[in-house]
């Protein structure tokens, strides 16, 4: 059975995430020795995608090749809560996002629940498994909760943080595997 390989790539840092706000359409923050470093880490890949979102197309450029657009990699649709704070939503609809919060099938903000963003990703992750080879992608930090949860069988979801451009090595030979690089020690050591 020919092997695959997905690494998934947290897009970068934007202005929504440092204010702890769902986020809207906005860009990455500009920040060239974050994407320089970011460029150096990762040679170019053989297949690049990424979610149609301005933040993700901006964090593939970084890897100097045309990332195809996925609209499997799409953020969780997050209704009249785009652009809202997690603060304003304590103060003022604490029920609603309690509920959101305990119950994967809810959607008090008339879009996405986390069970339809989760069988969302699971579809894609079938198609990616029978496809050969290494794919990278650049997506949301609920999309790569949504693949771990999904690979690794778990109801962690809510339990995962991901930091901006955090990555993810999953691997399929017969069964996903989460793989976490390492460091490499120095001789010296």
């Amino acid at each position: 059975m020919p092997s695959s390989r997905l690494t998934l790539i947290c897009h970068a840092r934007t202005v929504a995430q440092k204010l702890a706000r769902f986020p809207t359409n906005e860009p990455v923050e500009d920040l060239p020795e974050v994407s320089d470093a970011f460029k150096a880490r990762f040679a170019p890949p053989q297949r690049l995608i990424c979610g149609p979102e301005l933040r993700t197309r901006q964090t593939a450029a970084w890897l100097g090749a045309d990332a195809e657009i996925d609209q499997n990699l799409r953020d969780c649709d997050w209704g009249h809560w785009h652009g809202q704070s997690i603060k304003d939503l304590q103060a003022n609809h604490a029920d609603a996002l309690q509920v959101w919060l305990a119950d994967p099938e809810a959607m008090p903000h008339g879009g996405e629940s986390v069970s339809q963003l989760m069988q969302r990703v699971a579809t894609w992750l079938d198609t990616i498994a029978a496809t050969p080879g290494h794919v990278v992608a650049i997506t949301h930090p609920f999309v790569m909760r949504a693949a771990l949860t999904q690979v690794l069988q778990s109801a962690a979801f809510n339990a995962i943080d991901i930091e901006p451009l955090a990555t993810i090595d999953l691997r399929f030979n017969g069964i996903w595997r989460l793989r976490l690089p390492g460091m490499a020690l120095e001789e010296e050591f």
